[in-house]
């Protein structure tokens, strides 16, 4: 599943048609399907307007069946209207941050996860601490899983020892590698999935990665994945946004600028990422 970018005009408005377009390649170019409105979508810097329209253009293009979208909010209300908006939409499940803004406590998750699940999607929990300074963790995501509240758990913390905890304490609960640069060491541990970032500019090589690793192949997915790390960690630093389109943008897709307070790469950084990019296209990795 791909957290999708954004396809935004010079005017900084959100280009739709290309947005449609971009899904459909995505999928064509085996990946099984996408998540808007993820913060590599720039959700954050949206219209109420524009997040759901995003999110039916993404269905308009390739069906509910193959659409997550977040629906991360400050407060559960808030991540409710959402969700309903998703099964609206036609949507299959959405992606759910834990409150954002707020250090929410066990309680206040359990409650956060409670109140979603009342519109009746299935809800993959997204633990990403770095950002919203609160850590779902084996026990809290058990606790969600044996609840009924949560199907899966988009694991981002970087920790890959954690999967196997998760294993031992929730069994049920899928887990899906979060982040780009961990994603061979969580399938080698048990992961069912990837919502990656880095097939926004090479789907196929990243498609490939996925298969090997998760068929536990790793004559094949250990080398690609060295030759593609030094991109896929991009998806764990700050930039990553502006790092992706700007891969996109090299490798022939278009990335695009970002809406603020996202700026363009500073000219170290953009000539690491324009290197690594580079490198991988002359390997033929597309």
């Amino acid at each position: 599943m791909v957290a999708t970018a954004l396809p935004l005009r010079d005017d900084l408005s959100v280009d739709f048609d290309r947005y449609g377009e971009h899904v459909e390649w995505l999928v064509a170019g085996g990946c099984d399907g996408v998540v808007p409105n993820g913060s590599l979508g720039e959700f954050q810097t949206l219209t109420a307007e524009e997040r759901a329209r995003v999110v039916e253009t993404a269905v308009a293009a390739i069906g509910g069946d193959r659409v997550m979208p977040g629906v991360a909010a400050y407060g559960a209300a808030e991540a409710r209207r959402w969700t309903e908006q998703a099964a609206e939409a036609g949507a299959a499940a959405v992606m759910l941050l834990p409150p954002t803004a707020y250090r929410a406590d066990e309680r206040a998750v359990v409650a956060h996860y409670a109140e979603v699940a009342k519109a009746g999607l299935p809800i993959v929990a997204y633990n990403n601490p770095h950002d919203t300074r609160v850590d779902l963790t084996p026990a809290l995501l058990a606790r969600l899983h044996g609840e009924g509240l949560i199907h899966a758990v988009k694991e981002f913390s970087g920790d890959v020892r954690r999967a196997y905890e998760l294993a031992e304490l929730a069994p049920g609960l899928d887990l899906l590698a979060g982040a780009d640069d961990v994603l061979l060491e969580l399938a080698v541990a048990g992961a069912r999935g990837w919502i990656a970032g880095y097939p926004n500019a090479l789907p196929e090589a990243c498609v490939r990665l996925y298969r090997a690793a998760s068929e536990g192949d790793l004559a094949a997915a250990l080398p690609l994945y060295r030759s593609l790390h030094a991109l896929l960690r991009w998806d764990s630093k700050t930039e990553f946004v502006q790092a992706i389109k700007l891969s996109m943008d090299i490798a022939g897709r278009y990335g695009g600028p970002c809406r603020p307070p996202r700026l363009p790469l500073d000219a170290d950084r953009e000539a690491a990422v324009r290197a690594a990019t580079e490198k991988a296209l002359a390997e033929g990795l597309r």
